[in-house]
């Protein structure tokens, strides 16, 4: 991602991203964002800029109500491994879900290379936000070696 290689925790970039939410980065479909539920409406964005800064793959499910209707998608990263039940997890959003939600089986998903296609800026902002925290320059995207 250019400039000088900086290794950082895992505890040091999770801070830098809860500190990056707010309702810009929060999922359209998800607002009104609050501070009680601050990963609420969070995971697609902090998933890919975790897979900027440690690469590895994501997860996605299907996440459904009480009764059995559809609430959405959720998103996470896993490292290492090659089937959904390999490899290291890291779920810095799980805790959004409310009682009786029910998160499906997981599918590993190879990130594309670039922007996501859906709401890009939500993404470039928490970012911008998490490398600037973390003291690093913001640069071009990449998943390339990342």
């Amino acid at each position: 991602m250019g400039g000088p290689d900086v290794t950082r925790t895992l505890t040091e970039i999770e801070a830098a991203v809860r500190a990056s939410w707010d309702a810009q980065t929060c999922d359209p479909v998800d607002l009104p964002w609050s501070g009680d539920n601050p990963s609420k409406g969070q995971c697609g964005v902090t998933a890919l800029v975790l897979n900027d800064l440690l690469g590895g793959d994501l997860l996605s499910a299907e996440v459904l109500f009480p009764d059995g209707t559809r609430q959405g998608w959720h998103t996470w990263n896993v490292f290492g491994g090659t089937d959904v039940d390999d490899g290291f997890q890291v779920d810095l959003t799980g805790e959004q879900f409310v009682a009786g939600e029910q998160i499906q089986p997981a599918k590993r998903i190879t990130r594309p290379p670039g922007r996501p296609s859906r709401t890009p800026e939500r993404y470039d902002l928490l970012r911008e936000r998490v490398l600037t925290r973390l003291g690093r320059q913001v640069t071009e995207v990449t998943t390339e070696g990342a």
